[in-house]
């Protein structure tokens, strides 16, 4: 029988203070499919999943789940980088793991009591998330696994004399994009396995046991996710993707709206080159060199694919300009607190190699300081300058304000992007024009796509 365990009531308020801004902020939106898969809360389970956005990944399976305070693993480096990532998430429920290629030998030792504690927790039925590649990747693409879950799984079960089933979840994450805010994002859940059949061949061949997990695990997440696999031509096929995704998506019958649609596109498209390549491996990676220039191309001239597409009218960008002049007042007055939130996080990130972090000190920031520093500040002037009614008011706009700024100064950067296209010389338009239609029409050509 599954055993419940009872929530905290501070964690929680926190945690819903945390989801929010997460979920309706952060995020543009965030999808969670294969829910109804899960185990019920109090069976022992192991989380695993796809490793690519450092925080965000384990931040968006723990707001998944309503009825769990799961125990997370990851990376010491991340959870000790400074004062601000070490109170959150040990917080939210991360607890270190020490690894010898990043960490040294010496600090091996310091992993015992780390997954004594976890085992304990897990074979009593709480949850256990882990990434089992070790660390982040910078791309769609999936990593070895390490042995570590499906050591623990067994560990766990091995000291309840087996008399414990503990699952294996799979799980993976998606985004629309690693950087900035108002993204969408997946969280996508496999179908669990159950270690119990295999424990009579681990108690004989504990290594060929953890194997044979290992290997459904991935299989599974590999399903589950983008895994751009060619990496040597990463570059070309992301950026094939982000010009000729919505294109392929229509032309295989799906609402390109839809992101979780442009997930499933973007798998099959992928796969669909690869099969294409292995056919006529020149005819594709001339594509893939010529997406390259075109890309190399449109960031001299400064602007995006969507421009040269759309090629927008001078009465379309009249007609933004003014709507921005119109809105201009409401995006000054947002710009209090939002613009402290938004370029505070930009200051500690000066000197940061690993870009995927952006996401991880920009929400971490927020939530631990600068949001509830500013909207604090913000309560009290207004109560003490206007009233309190005035002061509630303003604080429960102000997550629509930011939301409204960040989409004020995107539509803006896009309006001035459409001019300085508009600007350039008639034939340097034409050529750029030329060049995707060419791009596009040989995609199709290669991937069968009928006219």
């Amino acid at each position: 029988m599954a055993q419940k365990h009872k929530q905290n009531i501070f964690y929680v308020l926190f945690k819903t203070y945390l989801k929010f801004f997460h979920d309706k902020v952060f995020y543009k939106k965030v999808y969670r499919i294969g829910s109804e898969n899960v185990p019920e809360e109090g069976n022992p389970m192991i989380v695993v999943s796809n490793h690519q956005n450092c925080l965000n990944d384990p931040l968006g399976l723990i707001f998944s789940f309503t009825d769990r305070k799961p125990h997370i693993l990851t990376r010491a480096d991340v959870i000790e980088y400074n004062w601000f990532t070490n109170k959150f998430l040990r917080s939210v429920g991360l607890l270190p793991t020490f690894r010898m290629n990043f960490d040294g030998e010496e600090s091996l030792s310091k992993n015992k009591g780390t997954f004594s504690e976890s085992e304990d927790a897990l074979i009593d039925g709480n949850t256990i998330i882990m990434f089992p590649e070790g660390m982040h990747q910078d791309k769609h693409w999936l990593g070895n696994f390490t042995t570590g879950f499906t050591k623990m799984a067994f560990e766990s079960a091995e000291k309840d004399n087996f008399q414990t089933e503990v699952f294996i979840q799979p799980a993976c994450n998606h985004y629309s994009n690693y950087f900035g805010i108002q993204n969408e994002m997946i969280i996508k859940f496999g179908t669990p396995i159950s270690i119990a059949p295999f424990y009579e061949l681990y108690k004989t061949k504990p290594r060929t046991a953890q194997r044979q997990v290992i290997a459904l695990a991935h299989e599974q997440i590999n399903n589950l996710m983008l895994n751009i696999t060619d990496i040597d031509n990463y570059k070309a096929i992301d950026f094939i993707r982000s010009i000729y995704g919505r294109h392929y998506a229509i032309s295989n019958s799906l609402d390109a709206n839809y992101f979780p649609n442009m997930l499933e596109s973007d798998k099959l498209l992928f796969a669909n080159l690869e099969k294409a390549k292995a056919e006529n491996c020149d005819s594709v990676l001339n594509i893939y060199n010529k997406a390259l220039q075109y890309k190399q191309e449109l960031k001299s001239q400064g602007i995006g694919d969507t421009e040269v597409m759309l090629d927008t009218s001078l009465m379309q960008i009249v007609a933004n300009i003014l709507s921005l002049i119109v809105f201009l007042p409401i995006w000054i007055v947002s710009l209090w607190p939002n613009i402290l939130i938004f370029n505070a996080s930009n200051i500690f990130m000066k000197n940061i190699k690993d870009k995927m972090f952006e996401g991880t000190i920009r929400y971490t920031l927020s939530v631990m300081a600068t949001i509830p520093i500013t909207y604090i500040l913000t309560f009290v002037l207004t109560f003490h300058f206007v009233n309190g009614w005035v002061a509630f008011f303003y604080i429960c706009v102000l997550p629509a304000l930011a939301i409204f700024a960040w989409n004020y100064w995107q539509f803006a950067k896009r309006t001035f992007r459409m001019l300085k296209h508009k600007r350039m010389a008639f034939e340097k338009r034409k050529d750029l024009s030329q060049t995707r239609k060419e791009i596009i029409e040989s995609l199709d050509n290669v991937l069968g796509i009928a006219k």
